[in-house]
């Protein structure tokens, strides 16, 4: 059914909440009238906006039934990830803001302590809650007076390994820490593993009474005896809970378990809730059984597809149409399958992000040969290290800021023994409306210092695809990083060509600067050439193609001749690509070239549109032509 907003204000609920406080003596019928005015909301405005739709509509009664029984914000929820805190933003103050989600200059997709002081701790990626929450509970802001503190943390979350260094910790010591499993079967794609089929080993809640009331009344009816040994299985019957539910893995952890419960029935929700705010005194895990995208047909039958999801059309559920070029990671997908055809050899595996990273056809087509180890990064680098071991060549496809949490993998089991592993580093660059906790600004600082490392960047899809083809065939780790969105919309060839490695090419001859741009800064920097050369100056542009290894020769070559040099790269400026150049020009004593670096400046970068993003940081065309202009000696003032 369409969700609707009921637009008389004397029967709304939400505009009466401007604090968790508002909802607290709030009936139970007002508590489901408030959540379908939230859900209807969320729907309403992700439509338009874009965001987390699934994550956050299968979490609102539950984050109702937390601000209700809980004193927050003195009493800290800790969202994991955060992309499911859309309730909670609504409940918190910033209704009247929530229709500038993910906007430039709005509001957050993630909690953010500059928004809410109910934002107790900021998110973006996931298995932080419990270590953060835990740090929190021995911290003296909640030590000295009681309060609590809740990890909110999806079962898709549970399959990293941080999550079960916090549960090992908060076991040993003791401390009053609430964890809430949100229980959906599902992280970004589906969940894998054989954690997600123990938590799947469970009796709801309804069918625990069925079985219990059934056993009640067969006893009862047996005079005497049957009382007496109805006395001893209540005795037992955490026990027997605990052998039938995933609740024997976490109270090895030593957490007391309860569950599992509905998470949308607030019968059993605030009872079970209030419960553990007054009588925990010890680790305690709830466990909450929700249905990721509820309240919304379309997100409920198709809930990874609307786990993060564009602006759509409210009726059919359709995305808006979009008239842009094949996206890289499109054309990194099908350019992985076509290669499997022709070489065995290939395997290809992801963290979790199956469709995001363009593997679907992939995983359909050679099921065999594709794994998805799950929101285990660090895993995913060392599982693909000892597949190389045995001939095979793994193409690890991550995010860009995912891939962060895999460094010392990266270094320690994969470039030490130079193991041919190829990286596809999607959403490489600044990534738009998700913001800092996702944009890709930092690879190329983390990477090009590691030996052995070959690391490159496509101008576009098609030279991808021979990067591709060039990485997989080559006795050595690799990456490849490529930017979110369309490519340039350029012709794709048939055949696949190894590139040289290390070497670039000259697009573009000129004497008065040399432009070196790096990736998606390609084209702009072309587009700047042209400008210049409308003004009357000449500019030389090299696609580098390689960060490490550089064309030393060709580089140095063209920095001698014209004497300037202008690095543009949609990366950090420290310890970045132009830090690259700045050294290679050192090493070679041509310390009379002059040097200007283009780059992300040393700061966070907010949630925007890239081009926007861009444009504010200094790396689109104009502001290349800007910057040649001033390394020329002329001021851009007289020239634009």
């Amino acid at each position: 059914m369409l969700p609707t907003l009921n637009q008389d204000p004397n029967t709304l609920l939400l505009p009466r909440v401007n604090s968790p406080s508002d909802i607290r003596d709030f009936s139970m019928p007002e508590l489901e009238q408030l959540a379908q005015e939230i859900r209807d909301t969320i729907i309403h405005t992700v439509s338009k906006t874009g965001g987390h739709l699934a994550p956050s509509l299968g979490v609102v009664e539950l984050t109702i039934a937390l601000h209700y029984i809980f004193d927050t914000p003195n009493d800290k929820l800790i969202w994991d990830v955060g992309h499911q805190s859309y309730t909670h933003k609504l409940l918190t103050g910033r209704r009247e803001q929530f229709a500038s989600l993910r906007q430039y200059k709005g509001m957050s997709g993630f909690p953010k302590f500059k928004e809410s002081e109910f934002d107790s701790f900021e998110t973006g990626h996931s298995s932080t809650s419990i270590s953060a929450a835990l740090g929190m509970t021995v911290g003296k802001n909640l030590g000295e007076n009681g309060k609590k503190a809740i990890a909110i943390i999806g079962d898709g979350s549970m399959t990293a390994g941080m999550a079960f260094e916090a549960l090992n910790h908060a076991g040993h010591l003791n401390e009053d820490l609430i964890v809430i499993l949100n229980d959906n079967e599902m992280s970004i794609s589906p969940n894998v593993g054989a954690l997600s089929s123990f938590l799947s080993r469970k009796l709801t809640g309804r069918t625990m009474r069925r079985v219990k009331n059934h056993i009640e009344e067969r006893l009862t009816a047996i005079p005497n005896v049957g009382e007496n040994i109805l006395s001893v299985l209540k005795k037992s019957e955490e026990s027997f809970k605990s052998f039938f539910t995933p609740g024997m893995l976490f109270e090895a952890f030593k957490f007391d378990y309860i569950g599992p419960i509905m998470g949308h029935n607030y019968e059993e929700l605030i009872p079970t809730l209030r419960t553990a705010r007054e009588n925990s005194h010890g680790p305690t895990l709830i466990h909450v059984l929700t249905t990721k995208g509820k309240g919304y047909e379309p997100a409920e039958k198709n809930p990874g597809a609307y786990h993060g999801v564009g602006p759509f059309n409210l009726e059919t559920g359709k995305p808006h149409s979009s008239k842009g070029n094949i996206s890289y990671t499109k054309v990194f997908g099908d350019t992985l399958c076509s290669m499997a055809k022709e070489d065995s050899r290939i395997t290809a595996i992801s963290a979790a992000m199956v469709a995001g990273t363009g593997l679907s056809e992939f995983s359909s087509t050679y099921p065999e040969r594709f794994f998805d180890v799950g929101i285990a990064e660090q895993h995913a680098v060392t599982f693909a290290a000892g597949m190389s071991t045995e001939g095979i060549r793994p193409v690890v496809a991550i995010y860009s800021s995912f891939l962060q949490r895999a460094m010392d993998q990266i270094i320690h089991d994969i470039c030490i023994p130079n193991l041919p592993v190829t990286f596809a580093i999607d959403r490489a660059g600044v990534v738009g409306d998700d913001g800092p906790t996702h944009h890709g600004v930092f690879d190329i600082s983390f990477l090009k210092f590691i030996p052995n490392l070959v690391l490159m960047a496509p101008k576009d899809e098609e030279e991808l695809r021979h990067m591709l083809f060039t990485s997989v065939n080559y006795d050595g780790p690799t990456c490849i990083r490529y930017p979110r969105g369309s490519g340039e919309g350029v012709e794709l060839t048939d055949e696949l060509n190894r590139l040289e490695i290390g070497k670039g090419e000259v697009l573009v001859e000129g004497d008065d600067v040399l432009l070196l741009p790096i990736g998606n800064r390609v084209y702009p920097a072309l587009a700047a050439a042209k400008k210049l050369a409308e003004l009357g100056f000449k500019a030389t542009v090299i696609n580098p193609r390689f960060l490490k290894p550089l064309d030393g020769e060709l580089i140095c070559h063209w920095a001698e001749k014209t004497g300037r040099v202008v690095t543009i790269e949609d990366n950090a400026v420290a310890g970045g690509f132009g830090s690259s150049i700045l050294e290679l020009l050192s090493m070679q004593q041509m310390h009379s070239v002059k040097t200007t670096l283009l780059g992300y400046s040393d700061k966070f970068i907010e949630h925007g549109p890239q081009r926007t993003l861009w444009k504010n940081s200094g790396i689109d065309t104009p502001a290349i032509v800007k910057a040649a202009l001033k390394i020329m000696g002329k001021d851009p003032l007289k020239f634009l």
